[in-house]
């Protein structure tokens, strides 16, 4: 058949015509799969409580860790009192490294379910020139996959206020699942490495603790109605 003849031209135009069809029928947007919208929802009415179930690690001694959801539902906060890595002068030598596992359940409205869009972490850092930190997190909802830990570095000579925050794409949100109890954990480390600083006349340290509670952790919620509710 010629190259330019009419039957030719209508043969490639209905193949274009089909696999334009074919990929509209297959496609289905991550968001989508999951069975919610991809519109905001706004948050729920009602009132929103988290409980600490339990509190696990060197950086968050039982009673050291508060929970608070925001008026508006949109977030809730977690601040810590006691959560400081360190090295040098005053360190013991387990103190280079903090960690804190919180296990929180989350009592929401019928009919809703969240998931947690971003986090932003608040802390003070004092590193001595040569020494450098880390603070790391993840979170993950029980019997589910863990995110990834996502990782900030912090470098000396440092004496101030430092803020971190890790954001999903909406397309990667992980929600908790409709009408099923699942504690959602929050895993987060602290880390101080001395480097070439001198820790016999130095002391270098990462916190992420508050005194007067102006320094927390702040959980982002993206909330959706479950399907069928």
């Amino acid at each position: 058949m010629p190259e330019g003849s009419p039957m030719r031209r209508n043969s490639k135009f209905a193949g274009a015509i089909l696999l334009i069809l074919l990929s509209q029928f297959f496609f289905i947007s991550p968001a989508s799969a999951t069975g919610f919208l991809d519109d905001p929802v706004p948050p729920p009415d009602d009132h929103i409580v988290i409980d600490i179930v339990t509190v696990n690690g060197s950086g968050c001694p039982p009673g050291s860790a508060a929970v608070s959801v925001a008026p508006d539902n949109t977030a809730f906060t977690v601040t810590y009192s006691t959560y400081l890595a360190q090295v040098g002068v005053g360190s013991r030598p387990t103190d280079f490294r903090k960690n804190c596992q919180l296990n929180v359940a989350v009592h929401v409205p019928q009919g809703f379910t969240y998931a947690i869009a971003r986090a932003d972490y608040r802390g003070f850092a004092s590193l001595a020139r040569g020494a450098n930190a880390t603070q790391r997190a993840s979170y993950y909802f029980q019997g589910m996959p863990q995110t990834e830990y996502r990782t900030h570095t912090f470098t000396g000579a440092l004496e101030d206020n430092w803020q971190t925050s890790d954001e999903t794409d909406i397309s990667a949100l992980i929600y908790h699942p409709c009408g099923q109890l699942r504690n959602l954990n929050i895993n987060t480390e602290l880390r101080v490495n001395a480097g070439t600083s001198n820790t016999s006349t130095t002391t270098s340290f990462l916190a992420m603790d508050s005194a007067d509670g102006d320094i927390n952790t702040t959980y982002h919620f993206h909330w959706e109605h479950c399907p069928n509710s």
